[in-house]
């Protein structure tokens, strides 16, 4: 019989998201990830896998909590007082310092993605949830007449997704607050009515 685990497998996986957000996939050792998690080795690997199937469930959480943050944000009608409550709270991160890791989503994009046809695919899928969420959220909101009748909320949720992830970028070399407001400014005035 099969001992039962004696851990918190949610918090050993949130604990190894930090650890490669903070250092990304190939800087991340197992001995960081066993240090973080308070696991050994033969425990990380029984219960993740190897250090790559840590990695994209790791991607998953992020994404999975992510896009929840995101929908409960965007929940808040108006729809252009949430995307800019929600831009500022990316804004305020990046000039506290925990915001200039970037978005996780997007560091895999820039060191696995190109290598690594899963991490890809997990990419696509994250930025396409993502992307799936703004859409949700700008469709309520032409329905309630606080977007233009002509509004393609397709387009505008692929320009929001793409803004942001450039905005966390840009954040993580310059944190000057007014650049980064400067960006945000631009990028909402496409929600303009």
């Amino acid at each position: 019989m099969a001992r039962p685990r004696e851990f918190d497998a949610d918090r050993a996986l949130a604990r190894a998201t930090a650890v490669f957000w903070a250092k990304g996939y190939e800087a991340a050792s197992l001995d960081d990830l066993c240090a973080a998690t308070g696991l050994n080795r033969s425990s990380l690997y029984g219960a993740f896998g190897d250090k790559r199937a840590l990695y994209l469930q790791a991607l998953e959480r992020y994404e999975r909590d992510g896009t929840a943050r995101i929908a409960a944000a965007l929940a808040k009608a108006p729809v252009k007082r949430a995307f800019e409550g929600f831009v500022g709270r990316i804004i305020d991160d990046i000039a506290a310092g925990p915001g200039r890791r970037g978005c996780f989503i997007g560091n895999c994009a820039a060191e696995l993605a190109r290598l690594d046809r899963t991490a890809g695919s997990r990419v696509r899928k994250s930025l396409g949830r993502i992307e799936a969420t703004f859409r949700d959220a700008l469709g309520a909101a032409k329905e309630r007449g606080e977007l233009r009748p002509d509004s393609d909320v397709v387009e505008l949720a692929r320009f929001l997704t793409a803004g942001i992830q450039g905005l966390r970028l840009v954040g993580k070399t310059n944190p000057d607050r007014a650049a980064l407001e400067d960006i945000a400014r631009v990028m909402l005035r496409c929600l303009d009515n």
